[in-house]
């Protein structure tokens, strides 16, 4: 029997990860968690000693499972501490695989229950039936742990599992332990004496499952030779034993015919089986070879007792009916791992859940979700419109004029009032330097920002070019893993939305500039003394004003005033809006909804989607506000409207006029706006900063996924490399003594017999059987201690219609209902076929099993 090995690992500081994310993330002092905190440290370290098979370890590794799982509604899974465990199986086992991944360390915890179950099913006592149950309860549970990790645990780890945890892996793997289980009753029938046909449906079970474990261990990357040699010896074995067992089912029925046609495709798959007697453990070869002779045996009898007495004819394979199943077995998750969490509390069996007093994770992500709704709403819904509704009377203003024509007439000599006070505004600001200084902050964000980014880029292009040219030195075939472009197809992707991002903000950023320089010349005449606005303003003649133009300027006059009441309104309800959007807290609604679900759910893992209603409730507080835009929006063409006939009815009245406030009245103009400009320059750069500063974090992101996905393609790389370094030297290793054997031949006399001829091929196929075990030799000492006994046959990950055949290995015989490769689709119904025609003993390294 075949059992899971333990990953290994090392101490972490897991408590202090904890501490620190507390002390940054949450508005909680760690010191209120110092018990917990202890704790964690305490379960770890009793979880990861677990390393022998002994069976209290299986509470001190659920313990620890339940807890992390109730942790991932408090914490991220990037909690910030990297969980180092060294690989089980596969042919690289000295090097940890590292990951800053809660739910990696809660995968690495189960796989370590499964192994443990899986090696108390080994070492139960299999002489007797209590123990043969208490084995098969074990290879159960340890199949649901697996079943569990698969479907409830990998898909939520966010990042790519280790070799020996993917998904194929562990497939096989629980395959494998559903088959020992199996074959766990399959014994207990025997023992208990029960009848053939019921032993022949189990049998072929277990022979179904030792399949399924051989045909996802071929595509593993982990999976060892070794074993998927042994689950096809144990594929043949037990399809040669239903085939026996239903034979002697056949005897009692009197079906002498089809006895003898079992018991010959019984011997077929224990011959196959015997292929595999070179790689496989002895105890193995001896069930075969006892097998092999008792069927021989029978069937010797059978043959003699047909031809003298019975005459039946023989039943031909093809008419065989395929034998029936009868399945003990099923992944069965111990209510410990798939309950563990409704274990945790006071007064259970898993004690208090650790944490319990921090805010959830969930809580904090939906404050964030809630702050950026709301902020997006009143922004870009509310605030940007009334800003636009600004600006579009503003372009009004400028284009009639006004109030420039208007405050030429009112004040020909001197300066206007107004105009004063927003000069003074705006040298109490050093509104240039305000602006340069603006402007070259924003330049500097930008450039840090694009510099992480292309430091990101250069890495995908450096991995790229590696990749090109690896592939271009080894092959499209040999080097098969997926190019860069496929692989991290995600990081291309983002990396051409923040291109398009920064291209953006850079044309905008030309704008901004663009319109500085246009007005930077008024803009120093605003923030310069008042005898240079004096010298900027020419004065003019006094005009004589009329009863008609006396009334239309009074009529304009009460226009503006109606607007500029207007804008000041309209910048105190931004202000307002602002100052609700501030003090708007959610906090308080939002724990009091946590502990609704909390009691409504209890330990069910909080998600910020469940906080949707509230959400929507808190948002409807600002419906007012954005049913008053329609409102502002009507108010202000009222009065556009009112301004445009007052400013219409004003230049007619001033028709005759032969005044000289024109110079004057474009000068004023001017000043007006550029004072606007500067207010408009002063939001864009705000929105500017605050663009690049919230970039920065994106990018920052993208450089970091950049290297350790770069990282993981290289080390990626760096295995393949050395897989194809060393089946070059076995080549090489061939290629010589190949060699060697062609320079003897040419010193042998043409002129020999044929007699001489066949001695000389069988020497050199012996050299070369013994050249290649020497080579078997030299990689096992070169790796480490991890033997490759059996020859290494080239693996295709991607599921193929026939095995690919190595250089000197035979090509596999395709046979009914596909072979191991995964030709064909097999379902249940269908039955295993014992005895493939055509199979020659002998033929392959990895003999293709017969599916039913």
């Amino acid at each position: 029997m075949l059992e899971i090995p333990f990953r290994r690992t090392h101490t972490v500081d897991l408590s202090s990860a904890i501490k620190q994310y507390i002390s940054s993330k949450y508005d909680q002092s760690p010191g209120m968690f110092a018990d917990d905190l202890r704790d964690i440290d305490r379960l770890r370290a009793d979880a990861i000693s677990v390393v022998e098979p002994h069976i209290s370890g299986i509470r001190r590794l659920s313990i620890y499972a339940a807890h992390l799982r109730y942790l991932g509604g408090k914490f991220p899974i990037d909690i910030g501490v990297d969980f180092p465990w060294y690989p089980a199986i596969g042919y690289d086992k000295e090097k940890p695989v590292l990951q800053n991944n809660v739910r990696y360390e809660l995968a690495n915890i189960l796989f370590n229950l499964a192994a443990l179950y899986s090696q108390l099913s080994t070492r139960t006592n299999w002489s007797t039936i209590d123990g043969l149950k208490a084995a098969a309860e074990y290879g159960i549970a340890a199949a649901g742990v697996l079943d569990f990790m698969r479907k409830e645990v990998m898909p939520d780890m966010r990042s790519s599992p280790p070799e020996d945890m993917d998904d194929i892996t562990l497939d096989s793997l629980q395959s494998m332990c559903l088959a020992q289980a199996q074959e766990c009753f399959w014994q207990i029938t025997v023992k208990k004496n029960m009848s053939d046909g019921t032993v022949a449906k189990l049998a072929a079970k277990v022979s179904d499952y030792y399949i399924m474990a051989a045909d996802t261990g071929r595509q593993s990357r982990a999976v060892s030779t070794e074993w998927i040699h042994h689950f096809q010896a144990k594929h043949h074995h037990f399809a040669a034993a239903a085939q026996y067992r239903q034979s002697r089912y056949c005897l009692q029925n009197k079906q002498y015919g089809e006895e003898i046609a079992r018991l010959k495709d019984s011997v077929q798959c224990v011959n196959e089986g015997l292929q595999e007697a070179r790689w496989i453990s002895a105890t193995v070869v001896g069930d075969l070879n006892g097998l092999k002779t008792r069927v021989q045996e029978d069937l010797k009898r059978a043959e003699k007792d047909n031809d003298v007495i019975y005459l039946q004819t023989v039943t031909p394979k093809s008419e065989l009916r395929i034998l029936d199943r009868t399945n003990m077995v099923a992944p069965k998750t111990p209510p410990d791992v798939a309950n563990g969490i409704s274990l945790l509390g006071e007064g259970q069996p898993f004690g208090r859940p650790l944490f319990e007093k921090l805010v959830p994770y969930a809580v904090h992500q939906a404050a964030s979700i809630y702050e950026d709704r709301r902020d997006r709403l009143v922004n870009q819904s509310i605030i940007a419109d009334l800003e636009a509704m600004t600006a579009k009377l503003r372009e009004v203003l400028q284009s009639l004029d006004l109030p420039g024509s208007l405050q030429a007439l009112e004040k020909p000599l001197g300066l206007p009032g107004s105009l004063v006070s927003k000069a003074e505004e705006l040298r109490q600001q050093d509104a240039l330097y305000r602006i340069k200084r603006s402007m070259e902050d924003t330049t500097k964000l930008q450039t840090n920002d694009l510099a992480i980014y292309q430091e990101g880029l250069a890495l995908l292009e450096t991995e790229k070019a590696e990749d090109d040219q690896s592939r271009g030195k080894y092959g499209t075939d040999r080097w098969s893993r997926p190019p860069s472009t496929t692989a991290l197809a995600k990081l291309y992707q983002s990396a051409q939305e923040l291109r398009t991002y920064l291209n953006s903000a850079a044309s905008s950023d030309n704008l901004v500039q663009t319109k500085f320089r246009e007005n930077e010349h008024i803009l120093k005449i605003l923030t310069g003394t008042d005898r240079d606005l004096e010298r900027f303003v020419p004065s003019s003649g006094q005009v004589t004003m009329t009863p008609a133009i006396d009334q239309a300027a009074s009529r304009l006059r009460a226009c503006l005033n109606e607007l500029s009441r207007l804008e000041t309104r309209r910048r105190n309800r931004i202000s307002a809006l602002k100052e609700k959007a501030k003090t708007d807290d959610i906090g308080p609604a939002l724990l009091a909804e946590a502990a609704r679900l909390e009691r409504e759910y209890p330990m069910q893992k909080i998600e910020p989607s469940q906080f949707e209603a509230l959400f929507s409730r808190r948002l409807e507080n600002y419906e007012p506000d954005r049913e008053a835009l329609l409102i502002e929006q009507e108010d202000q063409d009222q009065i556009v409207a009112r301004l445009r006939e007052a400013n219409k009815a004003f230049v007619e009245a001033r028709r005759g006029d032969t005044s000289t406030t024109r110079e004057r009245q474009k000068a004023l103009q001017a000043l007006e706006t550029g004072y606007a400009k500067y207010k408009e320059l002063i939001s864009n750069l705000d929105t500017g900063r605050k663009f690049y500063n919230d970039l920065a974090g994106h990018v920052a992101r993208f450089r970091e996924t950049c290297k350790a996905q770069v990282n993981e393609r290289r080390v990626e790389a760096s295995h393949l490399e050395a897989e194809l370094a060393g089946q070059d030297m076995g080549r090489l290793n061939l290629e010589e003594t190949r060699g060697k054997l062609a320079a003897q031949n040419q010193h042998v006399p043409q002129t020999r017999s044929r007699h001489n001829q066949q001695q000389q091929q069988q020497y050199y196929q012996e050299h070369q059987a013994t050249a290649q075990q020497d080579h078997g030799q030299a990689q096992q000492q070169a790796q480490h201690r991890e033997p490759i006994t059996a020859p290494v046959p080239t693996r295709n990950i991607q599921t193929s219609a026939v095995m690919p055949s190595t250089a000197t290995g035979p090509v596999p015989v395709n046979v009914a209902g596909g072979t191991i490769g995964g030709g064909g689709v097999w379902t249940p119904d269908i039955g295993i076929r014992f005895g493939g025609p055509g199979n020659q003993p002998g033929q392959a390294g990895y003999p293709v099993p017969r599916r039913p």
